[in-house]
C-alpha cells in the first residue's frame, strides 16, 4: 500500500488544473524578443530615414535591408549565445559525472546534507540519497538540478533559438515595410500598422505572463512609439543639416 492510499484523494479541480506552462523551452524568449526587436528597430530605422525627407524607394530599400540584416544578426547571435550556454552546462555536467564516478560516497553524503539543510530528518535524508544514487544517470540528473539548477534532459536548442529568432524578427520587421510594398507613399500607414503590431504582440505575450493583455500591449506600444518618434526627430534634424 502506498502512502497516498492512506491520505484523502486529491481535489478534482487541483488534479485537473495543476499544470504549468513550459518555462525552460528555448523558443519563447528568442521568438518574443525577435518579434519586438524587428518591429521596433525597423520602424525606428524607417522613421529615421523618412524624417530626412527621402523618397519612397529609399525608405523601402532601407526597410528591407534592415529586415534582412536584423534577422540574420539575431539568428547568429541567438545560436552562438544558446550554443555557448549549452556547452558550458555540458562541461559542468561532465565534471559532475566524473565526481560521481570517482567519489560516489562523498557525492551521496553531499546530497544527504542538502536534504538535511532543507529540513529532512538526517536518517531519512541519508536513506533517500542512497536510493537515488543507485542509478548513476538519475544521480547525475538530481545533482544537476540541485547544484546547477538545470535539467540535463531539457537544455535549450541553439537551432530552435536561431530559427525562432530569425522568423519572428523577419515577421516583425516586415510590418512597417508592408504598407509601402502595397503602394503607400507616406509614412503614417507604416507607423499605424507597426504600432498595432506592437500592441498585438504585447497582448499575445500576456498569455504566458502574469500581466493583463492591455497592460502588456500598451507597454510595447509606448516603447515602440517612443523609439520611432525619437528617431524621426533625429532624422529630421540630420536631414536639415546634412
Amino acid at each position: 500500500m502506498s502512502v497516498m492510499d492512506n491520505e484523502a484523494p486529491l481535489h478534482g479541480s487541483h488534479r485537473d488544473n495543476h499544470t504549468h506552462r513550459d518555462v525552460n523551452g528555448g523558443w519563447l524568449r528568442p521568438a518574443v524578443f525577435g518579434a519586438m526587436d524587428g518591429l521596433v528597430s525597423n520602424l525606428a530605422l524607417m522613421t529615421g530615414v523618412a524624417g530626412g525627407a527621402v523618397d519612397r524607394q529609399t525608405i523601402v530599400i532601407t526597410g528591407l535591408a534592415g529586415l534582412a540584416a536584423g534577422a540574420f544578426s539575431m539568428a547568429a547571435g541567438e545560436y552562438t549565445s544558446v550554443a555557448s550556454q549549452r556547452e558550458l552546462v555540458q562541461a559542468e555536467l561532465d565534471v559532475e559525472r566524473r565526481e560521481l564516478r570517482k567519489f560516489p560516497k562523498d557525492e551521496m553524503a553531499e546530497l544527504a546534507d542538502l536534504y538535511v539543510s532543507r529540513g529532512v530528518d538526517p536518517d531519512l535524508a541519508r536513506e533517500v540519497a542512497a536510493q537515488l544514487s543507485k542509478d548513476p544517470e538519475q544521480a547525475l540528473e538530481i545533482h544537476a538540478r540541485e547544484e546547477l539548477g538545470v535539467d540535463p534532459d531539457d537544455l535549450p536548442s541553439p537551432t530552435v533559438a536561431a530559427v525562432s529568432s530569425f522568423g519572428s524578427f523577419a515577421l516583425g520587421a516586415l510590418l512597417p515595410v508592408l504598407p509601402y510594398l502595397l503602394g503607400a507613399t507616406v509614412l503614417w500607414p507604416a507607423v499605424l500598422v507597426a504600432l498595432l503590431g506592437l500592441f498585438a504582440c504585447g497582448a499575445l505575450v500576456s498569455r504566458v505572463t502574469a500581466r493583463t493583455w492591455w497592460y502588456s500591449g500598451l507597454r510595447q506600444l509606448l516603447l515602440g512609439g517612443t523609439a520611432a518618434a525619437l528617431t524621426y526627430g533625429l532624422g529630421t534634424l540630420f536631414g536639415a543639416t546634412v
